[in-house]
């Protein structure tokens, strides 16, 4: 039996060492996003309202909660494909809001069956934080069909796969390497 090349065993076990630790790594990060969703599912229990955010560091804490802008204007009205709180499909109709202060904020009016620009000049809105952010007006603005409330569960939580699938490469590059090492004995 010869013996193993030194520098491709190295790199081999390197590489598989690395692998097994995203895989280790995604499971935390599947720990992490549990955790999250579940802050996310208890703010959309809560009765308790809090103030829009306007930075990445309040969005965070102030996802899936009630709150409310006072929009003296709006403004750039666009829609793109949304569901009304009965579930069904429809057109999202989105504008800026901009309040007294300056700060301006994604708001989703209500849903409609067409994709014709909705008029709505401002007023106190009331909603959900989605991710964003965004206010999902609810009740809705304009005539519009009800919103569907963002869903903490619409989030992606597919950690567990990655980790799998790190393993799963782990796996191979040995079984290749172990398939060379043996055609290079027998040559």
């Amino acid at each position: 039996m010869r013996r193993l090349p030194i520098l491709p065993t190295i790199i081999v076990a390197i590489a598989v060492a690395i692998m097994i630790g995203l895989g280790f790594w995604q499971i935390a990060r599947l720990h992490q996003k549990e955790a999250m969703l579940a802050r996310y599912t208890a703010a959309q229990g809560s009765s308790a309202q809090m103030r829009f955010p306007f930075t990445p560091a309040e969005t965070e804490a102030a996802l899936y909660h009630r709150s409310s802008l006072d929009c003296v204007s709006a403004s750039d009205p666009t829609s793109r494909s949304g569901r009304t709180a009965k579930g069904d499909a429809g057109i999202a109709q989105i504008v800026t809001c901009h309040q007294a202060d300056g700060t301006t904020a994604e708001l989703v009016l209500g849903v409609a069956q067409t994709p014709a620009t909705v008029e709505w000049s401002g007023g106190k809105v009331t909603g959900w934080i989605a991710p964003g952010p965004r206010l999902v007006a609810d009740p809705p603005q304009a005539g519009l069909a009800a919103n569907a409330r963002p869903d903490p569960n619409d989030i992606a939580n597919n950690h567990l796969a990655y980790a799998a699938q790190w393993w799963f490469f782990a796996l191979v590059a040995m079984v290749i390497y172990v398939l060379a090492v043996r055609k290079r004995e027998r040559g």
